[in-house]
């Protein structure tokens, strides 16, 4: 788990990916490479997400993916046997957080209270998600709850962009962003790989800047 962390940490930003059509993952993995952030979160929220974790893992091995918005174990199976490295909730379910650490899978719940925190705490995890992390109050927020839990950092996702992107790194108790920016919908709908390995490159330069001030 620890290497795992200490891989998206070295990332700075995981690009959060929607895909509604599997033949979109090979070129966007493609695109994530090139762009020099071969890292992705594939969301469970279409039915096109285990296949394009299939896909990117077995075309391009470099890629380091995981699965996102993972609500049931049936769905923790399916990712991990496609190929996913790690599986992002977005809130706090102590039936897949016991499932995933009995099972040795890196998991990230969603928490955004104290009592999620403590429950984090009490089963050993020393990274978790803060999802949605702009509508509840961001950088502060996650400062707030760092404090009495001082050996627990937060992965935010949800609201973060190239703008607001510094003021989450900045900060000792983040790891890394979740973030859409540079992969929407539409770019991938329209195939525009390109642009998104544009962006890509922007994001990656972006996080060196802000690491190296």
């Amino acid at each position: 788990m620890s290497n795992v962390s200490e891989t998206i940490q070295k990332m700075g930003v995981v690009p959060v990916v929607v895909l509604n059509d599997a033949k979109d993952a090979a070129p966007l993995a493609k695109a994530l490479c090139e762009g020099g952030l071969p890292c992705a979160e594939v969301t469970f929220r279409t039915d096109a997400a285990e296949e394009s974790i299939r896909v990117m893992t077995t075309e391009y091995p470099e890629m380091f993916v995981g699965a996102g918005t993972v609500l049931t174990i049936e769905q923790v199976d399916r990712a991990v046997a496609a190929g996913a490295k790690f599986i992002v909730s977005p809130g706090f379910d102590p039936e897949i957080v016991d499932y995933c650490l009995s099972k040795e899978i890196p998991v990230y719940p969603g928490c955004i209270t104290p009592s999620e925190v403590a429950q984090a705490v009490k089963r050993g995890l020393k990274v978790v998600k803060f999802f949605p992390a702009e509508q509840f109050g961001g950088v502060a927020t996650i400062k707030a709850l760092a404090a009495p839990y001082v050996g627990v950092k937060f992965m935010p996702t949800g609201g973060v962009s190239a703008k607001n992107l510094e003021s989450y790194l900045s900060c000792d108790k983040i790891v890394a962003c979740g973030g859409s920016w540079m992969v929407k919908g539409d770019l991938v709908k329209e195939g525009k790989f390109d642009e998104i390995k544009a962006l890509v490159e922007e994001a990656v330069s972006l996080v060196a800047e802000i690491r190296n001030k």
